[in-house]
């Protein structure tokens, strides 16, 4: 048996991270469910579209990928188009190496592929919040990066099924904002941050 150390076990850090992505998915499948109906509405085959989301799986490159991809744009333009909206990538990469530094190559690959905004954004909440220094954070990450790519999965395969029957201004209205809002709620935690989202929602919405 092995000795108390405690730490949060590997389980709990992952339900733990799983429960913290919770909020987001309400936003997120409404997204997902347009992203397929757009997709197949742009001629892409049910197949690609799915594609689309398991090898790309970052929704605002995804539904500019297939808009363009419906205008009949060149692939290179879309390719790069998709490099340089996921850029922001780099900015998640760079905060979380130093955390993800321990851990081995299969960990790194698997964590990188599920950064996404909504992910790091539990992440990095989880890996500096001041605690008794546990080892198993990333099992948190493993954890909210998990939820939201079954949910992004399994909301474009229903969108893709639904296709025309999804109205194409659905859903996207309340689904952006609203996952975004959450995401940045949980950092609103002196005045200072809370004064800056403030400024940013009142120049935004001018």
């Amino acid at each position: 048996m092995l000795p108390k150390t405690g730490f949060a076990a590997p389980r709990s850090e992952f339900f733990a991270g799983l429960r913290a992505e919770l909020p987001l998915l309400s936003g997120v499948l409404p997204f997902g469910l347009i992203f397929g109906a757009l997709a197949r509405n742009a001629g892409i085959s049910p197949l690609a579209a799915q594609g689309f989301s398991l090898i790309i799986f970052a929704g605002s490159a995804q539904f500019i990928a297939a808009q363009l991809v419906g205008a009949a744009a060149p692939p290179l333009v879309i390719a790069l188009t998709v490099l340089v909206v996921n850029l922001r990538h780099m900015l998640y990469s760079a905060s979380v190496a130093p955390h993800f530094q321990p851990l081995g190559r299969a960990w790194k690959v698997v964590l990188a592929y599920l950064l996404t905004d909504e992910a790091y954004a539990m992440g990095i909440q989880r890996y500096t919040r001041p605690d008794d220094g546990s080892p198993h954070k990333h099992y948190f990450f493993l954890g909210a990066g998990l939820a939201l790519w079954g949910t992004w999965q399994l909301s474009t395969a229903a969108g893709i099924l639904l296709g025309a029957q999804i109205p194409a201004g659905w859903g996207l209205d309340f689904a952006l904002p609203l996952t975004f809002i959450a995401i940045v709620a949980p950092g609103l935690k002196d005045r200072p941050a809370l004064a800056a989202a403030l400024v940013a929602g009142i120049l935004r919405s001018e």
